[in-house]
């Protein structure tokens, strides 16, 4: 691909190059390659089309995530984070040993391979909050908790400047990529400020159906507030917050 320069940019085809908008600017490609028809019916492209039977099934499981845990993802800002986590979909699939190429699935395959995938990769959990914390699912008895030990803010919590107060947010969720369903239990701390005064305890606990046979995911979110005429008023858009896989338990 190329690099538009100049004062116009164009959004488009023209004769055999193709103009677009992307993260990365605007762009050009020239048209080119395979014809759909060929990949979908020459047996030669047997193994392009078992790829992308596969990469589409990636796909749709990372939406079913992602809309499991919709309530903190509208709070968390990175524009790349589909395709990041369909890529680990893709290795979740690859890990399945027992259905054959081109039929991988999330259920044969080692949903264990999400624990520690960051949504917002400019602001990743592990370098934002560095307080003590446990992550245990107990699919027994359907519950997900994060246990957070006493911390003081100001020495635990890398904030963003102009910051000053935070939250931490949780989600259980019990996703069936098969039928796709899910079910999803979101907890929340209050507004604490970013001071030297030392938290409580705290205990973010999640509840989805004991004895699920779905794979379980856990997620552990921090948020900003600035707080003005005393409104806290969320920073940046979610730029800063970060929301991460704390734990996966898979079937």
């Amino acid at each position: 691909m190329a690099r538009q320069k100049g004062i116009i940019k164009l959004d488009g085809t023209i004769g055999d190059i193709t103009f677009y908008k992307s993260q990365d600017g605007y762009l050009a490609r020239e048209k080119g390659g395979v014809s759909a028809d060929r990949i979908a019916n020459d047996p030669n492209f047997q193994r392009t089309r078992e790829n992308g039977e596969e990469f589409g099934r990636a796909g749709k499981a990372g939406k079913m995530l992602r809309t499991a845990i919709r309530g903190l993802l509208q709070n968390v800002a990175d524009g790349r984070m589909v395709g990041r986590l369909t890529q680990e979909m893709v290795k979740v699939l690859q890990a399945d040993v027992t259905s054959v190429r081109g039929k991988r699935n999330v259920i044969d395959g080692e949903a264990e391979l999400l624990e520690g995938f960051e949504f917002n990769i400019r602001s990743k959990l592990g370098t934002t909050l560095f307080a003590p914390f446990t992550a245990v699912i107990d699919r027994v008895a359907g519950t997900l908790n994060v246990d957070v030990a006493s911390f003081i803010p100001i020495n635990m919590v890398a904030a963003p400047g102009g910051s000053t107060h935070f939250k931490l947010t949780s989600a259980g969720a019990a996703v069936d990529f098969e039928n796709e369903t899910f079910e999803v239990d979101t907890n929340e701390t209050a507004q604490m400020p970013l001071d030297t005064i030392a938290t409580a305890v705290i205990n973010l606990s999640n509840t989805v159906t004991a004895n699920s046979t779905n794979p379980l995911f856990l997620a552990l979110g921090i948020e900003f507030y600035q707080e003005v005429n005393g409104v806290k008023y969320s920073l940046k858009n979610g730029s800063y917050n970060a929301l991460s896989l704390v734990k996966v338990n898979g079937v």
